[in-house]
């Protein structure tokens, strides 16, 4: 694997963050100072609420990315909601600036695709994203195209990219992922897909238990209820419904 972080360490200037900021009251992120980066690959996992994805927008901000997702060309704003961590987040890089990459969030990508829709309008090669418009294609369809267009050794946050797809779809991301990293492409993903936390040679974060702390696949929420679920699910429901 070609090692070309272009992320390799972010450190948290609490001094920049206002006294009664919601922030100081996230366990996980009130105490990080400084998180490294040390494989190509990088999850952030944890219940909900936890600061995974306030984190992963703030990196994403911080880095130069429209905070509701695309590429770095992309501008647009439906709603400003971005929280003052971004101003508090130092990222020290690696040598090479990433040429290519993007900001992904499952949650604004319905604006990001017509977004996309209206700057193919200005392309003479025609549509971006496979040959119809995201809007043309199924939810699932169109995350997966978004993906696998994008094809270089660069930067790709993701929030939750498995919302869409079937688990047979994210093994196809999965592989995505891995050939891409084996070329020089860094990844930041937050995820609670037991199917893309199992990508190899990565490092996993959790935001659980008040502190952020690297794990194994094993020892994630999400592989450990779903093995729970496939190999005793008669009395995994029998106590959930009584």
């Amino acid at each position: 694997m070609i090692e070309n972080r272009f992320i390799r360490s972010l450190e948290i200037c609490w001094d920049r963050v206002p006294a009664d900021s919601y922030l100081r009251s996230i366990p996980a992120i009130a105490s990080l100072r400084r998180m490294d980066f040390e494989k190509n690959i990088t999850f952030f996992v944890g219940e909900n609420t936890t600061g995974k994805s306030s984190l992963l927008e703030a990196i994403a901000a911080a880095y130069g990315f429209n905070p509701e997702g695309g590429t770095m060309n992309y501008r647009f704003s439906t709603y400003d909601d971005v929280s003052e961590l971004h101003n508090a987040v130092r990222l020290v890089k690696g040598y090479n600036r990433a040429l290519t990459g993007y900001f992904f969030r499952a949650e604004s990508f319905f604006n990001l695709a017509t977004k996309a829709d209206e700057y193919d309008r200005l392309n003479p090669r025609g549509p971006s994203f496979g040959d119809r418009s995201l809007h043309e294609q199924s939810h699932g369809e169109s995350f997966l195209s978004f993906f696998q267009t994008f094809e270089g050794a660069g930067l790709y946050l993701m929030d939750e990219p498995e919302a869409a797809l079937s688990p047979q779809r994210q093994l196809t991301l999965l592989l995505h992922i891995a050939r891409l990293a084996k070329k020089g492409a860094q990844f930041i993903i937050v995820s609670h897909s037991p199917i893309l936390l199992g990508t190899p040679d990565a490092w996993i974060h959790s935001f659980d238990g008040g502190r952020i702390h690297q794990i194994t696949w094993e020892e994630t929420e999400s592989y450990a209820v779903t093995k729970l679920f496939l190999e005793h699910r008669e009395a995994v429901l029998k106590q959930l419904l009584e």
